[in-house]
């Protein structure tokens, strides 16, 4: 697992503190939780273009594994 230190602007400090109290939800789970969405967010586009080329260029891939 990676661990690290996260240091906010005191303001968006207080913003998820203030959202963590509100939802009864710890603020470094809300954090998780928003780290995994953007990570599947920004992942999808790359994903599908990786796809993109593997397909259009199926033939010299197959080709250069031989």
């Amino acid at each position: 697992m990676n661990e690290f230190t996260l240091r906010l602007d005191p303001a968006v400090g207080q913003a998820l503190d203030d959202l963590a109290d509100a939802c009864g939800r710890r603020p470094e789970d809300i954090v998780r939780e928003a780290v995994r969405r953007h990570l599947h967010e920004e992942g999808a586009p790359v994903r599908a273009f990786a796809e993109r080329i593997a397909r259009d260029h199926a033939d010299l891939l197959r080709r250069l594994g031989e």
